[in-house]
């Protein structure tokens, strides 16, 4: 979970942005997102299947 506690001499601003850069690092954003709606499993094999197919052609261009 993201914690900033704000430093002596900080501003809202600042400490603002570290906060965000730790969300982002730790990926909440893109993790609600993705629960932000049910997924059947079949969906996310399908999904993952998928993934998986882009990682292997784009290893494949990265070969030739």
């Amino acid at each position: 979970m993201a914690k900033v506690t704000l430093k002596p001499g900080e501003s809202l601003e600042e400490a603002l942005r570290r906060f965000n850069r730790e969300v982002l690092k730790e990926g909440i954003m893109l993790e609600m997102r993705r629960r932000e709606f049910y997924e059947k499993p079949s969906e996310i094999k399908k999904r993952k299947r998928s993934q998986k197919q882009r990682m292997i052609e784009h290893e494949k261009e990265e070969q030739e």
